[in-house]
């Protein structure tokens, strides 16, 4: 199992990181030859779930997420998002979190994963963390930095 663990510190509020955080069609923006889509719910609740698909020519994988845990920040109140991994080829589980810094008008965003991949030889598991937290790292910094004139960049949906 690879454990990846991310933080930022955003000058954004914490309701804005958290909008950002909780687009999940955005984060497909970074992860090459991958598209997230909410595929039941509206992806801010309980029991919704989110799935992120993988293709490179003729492989496909699916990689479905249910939140099983989600509360929006509020006064005095962080952020938290629990997704379960459910589906054949990664497993795992993945928490965010949004939390006001003390005297300060920012925010703190952490990203937790743990990710099993199946069927991945044993001398490729030592790739998984690494390269997970370049990839992970690069979505998580898409969704915090600036967006053009205010808009979402979707680049293969203008």
């Amino acid at each position: 199992m690879a454990r990846i663990v991310l933080t930022r510190r955003s000058p954004l509020a914490p309701a804005v990181c958290w909008e950002r955080l909780t687009d999940w069609p955005r984060h497909g923006d970074r992860v090459p030859f991958t598209e997230v889509s909410v595929v039941h719910g509206s992806g801010r609740q309980a029991g919704d779930t989110i799935l992120a698909r993988t293709a490179v020519g003729p492989m496909t994988f699916d990689d479905p997420m249910e939140i099983v845990a989600l509360e929006s920040p509020g006064p005095g109140r962080p952020g938290f998002c629990r997704l379960e991994k459910r589906g054949r080829v990664v497993r795992g589980w993945a928490e965010l979190g949004v939390r006001r810094r003390p005297g300060d008008s920012g925010t703190d965003v952490t990203w937790t994963e743990e990710l099993t991949v199946a069927a991945l030889p044993g001398a490729l598991e030592a790739v998984v963390a690494p390269v997970g937290r370049v990839v992970f790292g690069r979505v998580l910094s898409h969704l915090l930095g600036p967006t053009e004139h205010g808009r979402r960049r979707h680049p293969a949906h203008p």
